[in-house]
């Protein structure tokens, strides 16, 4: 996934960096892939930056005096796509100054997007700002904090970290203590850490840089997990700013509808209350749903919503379906009306699949922060199906769906759409229609636990 994908940029945009990691790497390789796309492009600084190696349509603009720089960026930009500007160079550091941050709305008029660096960090991979920074212009709409994930496991000291008795006051670390990778979560949503200056109109979205391999990673998935959906966060980017693809994932705010409304005709009884293990099929349903990262889990109910509710947790929410018999496509639309606003997604997860696992459905979750495409569904022998996640987009097929028809169709539907994930075994994409299913799940189960 690209930069600009992953940050959602627009033109008319300021984005402003913050942190520290790979700040200047982050701005010109999101400066390129804008220019690339045919865009007009500013790349500048409030504070100081390393100048940047020219390609093909790059230019450097350099003037102290406002009036002289906006002339010069209007004419450069007739001929080259993307230009970094600043006030002078300063040969004895190899670094260019500067301009002021009120100049950042009128260089907007000139480009289609500008990109800003707003403070330094002197090459660390960790900091805390000072009183007097960031400089970050009034302009900003995108606001993206960076920390190098190659920090995790360093000392707190000089060698790692860019003012470290600052970052020592934020995270509670004694300065010479390894820095585990709660410490750069904690610093990433602190108001007077990495959100230090962020506008009260900007969409904020961290990057974590520098992940390469299995150990960072995970390290980053750690830090993704503890700080997506805080305030005012709209996204996480986990990736490698120099690597052909600079954002592994993108981790957006999900929402899980379990499905639990439906009267169970075929089988008798509600299957949701079904004994199986000396829970009921709907609490182990739950159980893996809730172990997971989603921001929250909506429990759809219909048929027998009084004797359901009861084995509901209260971490979850209830809604009620009424027009339930109309079949499962109405359950959707209730799930799906009922989810937060700001949810990019929806894992739908039916309540009489008791043997789905934890481990699927993270794995269905990080699919879709991997990857641009709408939907993820669970596969197993080249059948796809449920559970399965929707992106946003997809909101207004799901809910034109009419009876007893799910998800699976839009599958069906749109399969260049789709990325599928491989489950362990057919067994826990099992659902129960009769009491044959339900003696499969429990002799499964069985074996399972002997």
């Amino acid at each position: 996934m690209q930069l600009w994908e992953a940050l959602q940029v627009h033109k008319g945009e300021v984005i402003s960096l913050v942190g520290a990691g790979g700040k200047t790497t982050v701005m010109y390789r999101l400066g390129r892939e804008l220019a690339s796309q045919g865009w007009r492009v500013i790349a500048t600084t409030t504070t100081m930056i390393r100048p940047p190696s020219l390609g093909v349509g790059e230019a450097l603009v350099l003037s102290s005096d406002p009036v002289e720089v906006l002339h010069l960026a209007k004419e450069t930009l007739r001929l080259h796509s993307l230009i970094t500007l600043a006030a002078k160079r300063i040969e004895a550091e190899n670094k260019l100054k500067g301009i002021e941050p009120d100049l950042v709305e009128e260089l907007l008029s000139l480009a289609d997007a500008v990109i800003v660096e707003a403070d330094g960090a002197r090459g660390r991979s960790l900091k805390a700002p000072a009183a007097y920074e960031p400089v970050v212009p009034t302009a900003t709409t995108l606001f993206v904090p960076i920390v190098g994930i190659d920090a995790v496991g360093c000392t707190l000291s000089e060698e790692a970290v860019h003012r470290p008795q600052l970052v020592a006051e934020l995270t509670g670390l004694a300065p010479g203590e390894v820095i585990p990778a709660a410490a750069l979560a904690r610093l990433l949503i602190h108001e007077r850490g990495a959100l230090k200056g962020a506008p009260a109109h900007a969409r904020v979205m961290p990057f974590i840089n520098k992940v390469q391999g299995a150990n960072a990673l995970a390290s980053a998935r750690q830090i993704a997990r503890q700080i997506k959906g805080a305030p005012p966060l709209t996204r996480v980017l986990i990736g490698a700013a120099e690597t052909d693809t600079p954002v592994l994932e993108c981790w957006r705010q999900v929402s899980a509808i379990v499905l639990a409304a439906g009267a169970s005709k075929r089988f008798g009884v509600p299957k949701q209350l079904l004994p199986l293990a000396g829970k009921t099929m709907i609490e182990h349903v739950l159980e893996a749903v809730r172990a997971i990262s989603v921001d929250e889990v909506v429990v759809v109910l219909g048929h027998a919503a009084g004797q359901i509710a009861e084995h509901i947790p209260a971490d979850c929410r209830m809604v009620f379906n009424e027009n339930w018999e109309a079949g499962i496509s109405s359950s959707i639309r209730a799930g799906l009306d009922a989810i937060d606003r700001r949810a990019e997604a929806a894992l739908f997860v039916l309540a009489d699949q008791p043997l789905v696992t934890v481990a699927a459905l993270e794995r269905i979750l990080e699919a879709y922060y991997a990857t641009t495409k709408p939907i993820v569904a669970s596969e197993c022998q080249g059948q796809r199906g449920i559970p399965a996640l929707f992106d946003r987009c997809l909101f207004p097929e799901l809910k034109n769906l009419q009876g007893d028809v799910g998800g699976r169709q839009i599958i069906a539907r749109f399969p260049d759409k789709v990325v599928s994930v491989e489950v362990e075994s057919p067994e826990f994409l099992w659902d129960i229609d009769t009491a044959t299913d339900y003696e499969k799940i429990l002799e499964r189960t069985k074996r399972m636990t002997s």
